[in-house]
């Protein structure tokens, strides 16, 4: 019988410790229930020169080789900004139906960071302690997102403390109304700590309603992909159609959806969309 995973998507600054924190996360939630099927998707940063990716984050996570309940897989963001490739979303409903948890790292670049939420069913945004004053903290894009924050590298205490309450003022600011609600954990991939409330999270989060409903996801990711490949005259035969959301349900989801909507493009049919003269402007 196929999984209905969630993602859980973390985010945060390069040198925060994300993927050690990770890959100790990942090894703890199936010591903790041995029917739990884990999946880490971590997303590596593609050369605006080259065009290619290192795909080292893989090098700060050890998983067990015999343990077929653990799964790893880089992927190069292809020069996207928002955090994430154009093809995350695709490699993810693939693993849902494979895994219970789906930790989806971002490349770590900083404040517009935020197609993660897309994706996610749960956001964690990690920092580290003394990383940035309140200013920092304050600034608009990734910090409107986070489910949960994560001190991470709190293993000196007083540093810890002193960026834990910087973070608590500045979510009073930043997110009026919710700083009681948002949870802030102080962890460390090196010593354990908090990581057993961590993964409390992460076990949580499989039984709280979606972010976003995997229909909702498909017709977002599917209008992307029509700007993507069709540009501005794609986005409006799209919207000619109904809508992505519309035509996704009529041609029965995302798959058939993409094949057909690329045959209208690629087939010299009455039902085309535009000569290629249209498709020149």
């Amino acid at each position: 019988m196929g999984r209905d995973g969630r993602f859980l998507g973390i985010t945060g600054t390069p040198g925060a410790g994300k993927s050690s924190l990770i890959g100790r996360a990942a090894k703890l939630l199936i010591e903790r229930d041995p029917r739990v099927r884990v999946a880490v998707l971590a997303i590596d940063p593609s050369s605006h020169i080259s065009g290619g990716a290192i795909l080292g984050d893989r090098t700060r996570v050890s998983f067990p080789l015999d343990e077929n309940r653990l799964f790893f897989r880089s992927q190069a963001s292809d020069r996207e900004l928002g955090g994430v490739s154009r093809t995350t979303f695709q490699v993810g409903r693939l693993l849902m139906r494979l895994f219970d948890l789906i930790l989806i790292e971002t490349v770590g670049i900083g404040q517009n960071e935020i197609e993660i939420q897309y994706v996610a069913d749960r956001v964690y945004l990690v920092l580290q302690p003394l990383g940035g004053d309140q200013i920092q903290f304050m600034k608009a894009g990734i910090m409107e997102i986070p489910d949960v924050f994560i001190l991470n590298k709190s293993d000196e205490e007083q540093a810890a403390r002193v960026s834990y309450h910087a973070l608590k003022v500045s979510l009073s600011f930043a997110r009026p109304g919710e700083e009681n609600e948002l949870r802030v954990l102080l962890t460390s991939a090196v010593s354990g700590r908090g990581l057993a409330e961590l993964t409390d999270d992460f076990f949580a989060a499989r039984a709280q309603p979606l972010r976003r409903s995997l229909a909702e996801k498909e017709a977002y990711y599917f209008e992307r992909w029509v700007r993507d490949e069709y540009g501005r005259y794609g986005l409006a035969e799209l919207e000619r159609l109904g809508g992505a959301g519309a035509y996704r349900a009529a041609q029965n989801g995302f798959d058939l959806a993409q094949a057909a909507f690329a045959s209208r493009w690629s087939t010299p049919t009455a039902a085309a969309p535009a000569d290629a003269e249209a498709l020149s402007l």
